[in-house]
């Protein structure tokens, strides 16, 4: 497991260098090292390297880790595309969700969350790609979502979330980092306290920080090659 911790520290050089290269301020970038599929030792490793935010996308295979490493006092974020049956799950078990895409969802986490706990952070998940094939909320459709998301008091609106359009074209990606940027934009000028973009993986977190990202989610890079998933 040393490779997760030299890969950790590869990974905190590349994020430097982006931010460096953008102009921004040093450290305004968080790592989330996505942990979906790899083993709870794997985990451990990196949270003994100093990485706190862990983000998993399956409830059945996230609660059992989460219980295993209550102790490290981790923050554990939900990524995955969320189904109503699972809203309860992610609401008492988790510290964040970026994938909230329609107001049923966020009703429904608002409902689930105990009212003993801090309120569950959120991103909403935009379809900046316009693709009929992927989760998010459309463009168009978001400041009402924003709204209705913002009057549940058990949730905390934080921010976006995308992912853009598969292939390697960097000026594609950079349109559509662009674009989710300037929606965080008119939102927060409409008065939306938002500090979060969630956007940016092991293979584009370069173009995702030039863009603005305040959050990259990283996987493959500190981990390796993800099993493959039953789920």
């Amino acid at each position: 497991m040393d490779t997760v911790k030299s890969a950790l520290q590869a990974v905190h050089a590349r994020i430097a260098k982006a931010i460096l290269a953008a102009g921004r301020a040093p450290g305004c970038v968080e790592l989330l090292a996505v942990s979906k599929t790899f083993p709870v030792a794997a985990i451990t490793t990196a949270a003994h390297a100093g990485q706190r935010a862990f983000g998993e996308s399956y409830v059945q295979e996230a609660l059992p880790k989460l219980a295993a490493l209550r102790d490290l006092s981790l923050t554990w974020h939900f990524i995955g595309p969320l189904q109503r049956n699972k809203t309860q799950a992610v609401a008492q078990h988790f510290d964040w969700v970026h994938s909230v895409d329609r107001p049923l969802i966020a009703q429904r986490l608002n409902d689930a969350r105990p009212p003993d706990m801090p309120a569950l952070n959120v991103c909403l998940q935009v379809n900046i790609s316009d693709e009929t094939s992927k989760s998010g909320v459309a463009p168009a459709n978001l400041p009402a979502l924003a709204q209705a998301v913002a009057t549940l008091p058990r949730l905390r609106l934080r921010g976006l979330m995308a992912i853009p359009q598969g292939g390697t074209d960097s000026a594609i990606q950079h349109a559509q980092f662009a674009r989710l940027h300037a929606l965080q934009t008119e939102l927060i000028d409409q008065g939306f306290a938002l500090d979060t973009l969630s956007m940016g993986m092991s293979d584009d977190l370069e173009i995702a920080i030039a863009e603005g990202s305040t959050l990259v989610r990283v996987g493959s890079a500190l981990f390796g090659t993800r099993p493959s998933s039953t789920h």
